[in-house]
C-alpha cells in the first residue's frame, strides 16, 4: 500500500500552539500532533512548499515561529512554486479563495496530494465549491475518518 501524501496549510502547523481552552481548537491541535507523529513514523508523508516557507518567514512571534518550524521539520516531500501553480491559484482566487489559500490549494493539487488539511472552515466551504481535484478536510474530521472508518 502506498503512503498517503498530506498537504497541511499554515494554520494546521500553528494549531497545536493555540489556546486549547476551546474544544474545537484542542481537538484540531491533538489531531495535527497525531498526524505529524504518524508522518515521523513513516506512515504518511507531509508536503513542504515554497508557499508555506514564505508564510512561516512572515511570522513575527519568534517563540511561536520556532515551535511551528520544529513541527514543520517533519515534512518529507517538497513542492516548488511554478507557473502552473500560479495560474491555477489565480483561477481559485477568482472563486473568492484568498491568495495564500489559493496558492496552497494549487500546490497540493499540482503535487497530487491525497488530502489537503486546513482548520479554516470558510476555506473548506469555498474550496468545496471549486473544481479542485483534491479532497479538502479539517484535520480532526479527516483523522477520525481514517482511524475509525477506513
Amino acid at each position: 500500500m502506498q503512503k498517503l501524501k498530506l498537504y497541511l496549510d499554515c494554520c494546521c502547523f500553528s494549531r497545536p500552539f493555540d489556546d486549547f481552552s476551546q474544544d474545537k481548537i484542542r481537538l484540531e491541535g491533538e489531531a495535527i500532533m497525531t498526524i505529524v507523529n504518524n508522518c515521523e513514523k513513516g506512515v504518511w508523508d507531509i508536503f513542504e512548499s515554497d508557499i508555506l516557507d514564505d508564510e512561516f518567514s512572515r511570522m513575527t512571534d519568534l517563540v511561536n515561529k520556532q515551535k511551528v518550524l520544529e513541527l514543520y521539520s517533519s515534512t518529507t516531500i517538497y513542492v516548488e512554486i511554478n507557473d502552473e501553480i500560479i495560474n491555477r491559484a489565480k483561477a481559485f482566487h477568482e472563486l473568492n479563495i484568498k491568495p495564500f489559500d489559493a496558492l496552497h490549494l494549487a500546490s497540493a493539487e499540482y503535487a497530487k496530494a491525497d488530502i489537503f488539511l486546513t482548520t479554516d472552515k470558510r476555506f473548506i466551504n469555498r474550496a468545496a465549491k471549486s473544481d479542485a481535484k483534491i479532497k479538502i478536510s479539517n484535520p480532526a474530521i479527516w483523522l477520525t475518518e481514517v482511524l475509525f472508518f477506513d
